[in-house]
């Protein structure tokens, strides 16, 4: 896990229950979603799969240690609470995100913050949004009968196929882009040809510039 700071540099901050806390305390408190590491629930894995072995080796003992057994229970019951409340706030800006880019078309500043498995959740919910949008309201505003069973599939209209050769103004952790793929991580100075739909969220950001290539 990493802090990410405003100039871009990266802490490396260990899984414990206090960063899991801190984490969840900055997801509540600030209205962006907050980055983390694409490989973060790894990372919480592995910290519970140390705490229940833990557990275990106490578990067998004598009961002078039963404090610790109890202790290292909660540590383990606690953890599973903060990460049950840290996904479900997630999940709510990453709702209201999909909510907002069917609305209005308008590109996803917090894409790069997303998580593989965010990403697909986020694309799974635009793409239903769009096709009831598009199949009822847009139909009513045009005089037409409500239909959603004959709509394209509209994945198409999400996933560009452009490309933007961008200069990279912040180091970038690597993170999964409209199409599934996997980009980065990206330092300061690196360039790379993107998809332009991710570029320019990266350009609007600040994270990076367009590099215009002479003809």
């Amino acid at each position: 896990m990493r802090w990410i700071t405003k100039r871009g540099s990266m802490t490396k901050v260990i899984i414990t229950y206090d960063t899991l806390y801190e984490i969840l305390r900055r997801e509540k408190f600030r209205n962006e979603l907050q980055l983390l590491d694409a490989d973060f629930f790894d990372n919480v894995l592995n910290y519970l799969n140390e705490k229940s072995v833990i557990l275990d080796s106490q578990k067998n003992r004598d009961s002078i240690f039963s404090s610790e057994y109890k202790k290292t229970e909660r540590t383990i019951q606690n953890t599973k609470k903060l990460l049950k409340e840290l996904y479900e706030k997630r999940e709510s800006k990453i709702a209201n995100l999909a909510l907002f880019s069917s609305r209005t078309s308008l590109p996803e500043e917090d894409l790069l913050a997303m998580l593989p498995e965010e990403r697909r959740l986020y694309d799974e919910l635009l793409t239903t949004l769009n096709i009831f949008r598009k199949g009822i309201i847009l139909k009513l505003l045009s005089d037409e009968k409500p239909d959603i069973n004959q709509q394209k599939d509209i994945k198409s209209d999400i996933i560009e196929n452009k490309k933007s050769l961008v200069r990279f103004l912040h180091a970038v952790p690597k993170f999964v882009g409209v199409d599934m793929n996997i980009y980065g991580p990206y330092d300061n100075h690196d360039i790379a040809n993107l998809p332009s739909n991710i570029a320019n969220v990266l350009i609007s950001k600040e994270r990076a510039e367009e590099v215009m290539v002479g003809k």
